[in-house]
């Protein structure tokens, strides 16, 4: 099942939308709390102000003319304005002075506050309200902006945000086209910003990396299959020569087994080359050794010295193995590597020398497997593609034609299935080439 496909755009902005919603929420929330707080607590000063100047007028006038005064100075001085409320009791609980709305208690919207004033007559308490309606009215519109502001603060952020990142996108929009633009016929094409993107940079860095591995891989590909064309052409080129030239005339039976003979040497001969092939593929592909138990290296080699007996002594070229090491390998496969390494030595050992199959530990637990010969020496060049698929040092040796060029391509294989890697030498008219592997 497919995962959903969602836009980063989309997501970010979203999630700074809420973020700004939570965040200016928060904040204008802080602010209408401290509004309310600091204009209740101005209105409970003022309140506690104007209470205390008639409780000094109250004063005044009951000590200087009695209740008649007191009354008369209420009125005249009491703090008044439209929807202020002044009740005064006398000690009994009598109404003493009442100013204020006659229709009823002040409603929510007011503050109140009850006091006492001590007078000759005794003990006087009091009522005193004030209309604050109309600071309720600016809080409710101080909430209501501040709502807005929260509402369109997070559009403005929201829509902000959108183009913002839809801009910073651009570098990616740049090299999506520029991937899609990559071609087999433009394998060369590479990934760039006109300005560098410090967080983009190593991904760019690491496809174009990619990209030049595939490259080179395309190209070997592209080479192997060159060189595998040219090698089947000629033994197919002789089959079909061969064939058709007994075919164009009658033949005794022993030149048409002669031909057939011909025939079965070529088609033995491209059967190595397709097996081999196979066999390139398949490590390749990351096929691993079949370890088994470790056994001495030694006398695998001196297997694979005997197997050679007859082209050694046609040579006149003596074999001597070095080394006891003992290692868990695929038998099979670390024999047909000796031989491959064996039978290139024998190739261009000087004849009448002798040829060191040279098995030690190396460093870091590997074991070194090398074959010396002593012979011409190989040019730098040709030794850094010793180990290529159908290379060939030099062609134009007579027997280069019975060789397909792959046998030291298998060394390399080898090795790097029991997680080594092939090693080549050559100066002083000696010439060292081998192998190392993992010892398990």
């Amino acid at each position: 099942m497919t995962a959903p496909v969602y836009s980063i755009v989309g997501r970010v902005c979203r999630q700074l939308l809420w973020q700004t919603l939570l965040g200016m929420g928060v904040l204008c929330a802080g602010i209408y709390a401290a509004t309310s707080m600091l204009l209740e607590n101005e209105q409970q000063e003022q309140l506690a102000t104007k209470v205390g100047f008639i409780q000094e007028i109250m004063r005044a006038g009951a000590y200087k003319g009695g209740e008649s005064e007191l009354i008369h100075k209420l009125a005249y001085y009491a703090p008044r304005r439209p929807s202020t409320f002044l009740e005064v009791w006398r000690g009994d609980g009598s109404v003493l002075y009442r100013d204020g709305p006659e229709n009823g208690s002040p409603d929510k919207y007011w503050r109140t506050m009850d006091f006492e004033v001590t007078l000759p007559q005794g003990v006087a308490r009091g009522h005193f309200a004030e209309d604050c309606s109309q600071d309720a009215r600016m809080l409710a519109g101080l909430a209501l902006t501040l709502v807005i502001a929260t509402l369109a603060g997070a559009g403005f952020v929201g829509y902000g945000t959108t183009w913002r990142v839809r801009r910073g996108l651009q570098p990616l929009q740049a090299l999506a086209r520029q991937t899609q633009a990559i071609a087999p016929d433009r394998l060369g094409d590479r990934l760039h910003l006109s300005e560098p993107v410090e967080e983009l940079q190593p991904w760019i860095d690491q496809f174009n990396g990619l990209m030049d591995r595939l490259q080179r891989a395309y190209v070997q590909l592209e080479g192997f299959n060159a060189d595998v064309a040219h090698e089947l052409r000629t033994p197919l080129a002789n089959v079909i020569g061969h064939t058709e030239v007994a075919l164009s005339r009658e033949r005794a039976p022993e030149a048409l087994r002669e031909t057939l003979i011909s025939n079965l040497e070529e088609m033995q001969r491209l059967s190595a080359l397709v097996n081999d092939m196979l066999f390139l593929s398949q490590s390749d592909r990351g096929a691993v050794a079949r370890r088994g138990q470790a056994v001495n290296l030694a006398a695998l080699a001196e297997q694979v010295v005997e197997f050679h007996e007859a082209p050694l002594e046609e040579a006149g070229l003596t074999v001597q193995v070095e080394g006891a090491v003992s290692a868990a390998v695929d038998e099979p496969l670390f024999k047909r590597a000796v031989s491959n390494l064996l039978g290139n030595a024998i190739r261009y050992a000087e004849p009448g020398s002798r040829i060191v199959i040279r098995i030690a530990a190396d460093a870091a637990e590997q074991v070194r497997v090398e074959v010396q010969n002593a012979g011409p020496a190989i040019a730098p060049q040709h030794l850094a593609r010793l180990f290529d698929r159908f290379f060939r040092v030099d062609s134009a040796r007579p027997d280069s034609q019975s060789h397909h060029g792959l046998g030291l391509a298998i060394v390399a294989a080898i090795a790097r299935m029991h997680a080594g890697r092939p090693v080549a030498e050559s100066d002083g008219g000696s010439t060292r080439v081998g192998f190392t592997l993992a010892a398990q």
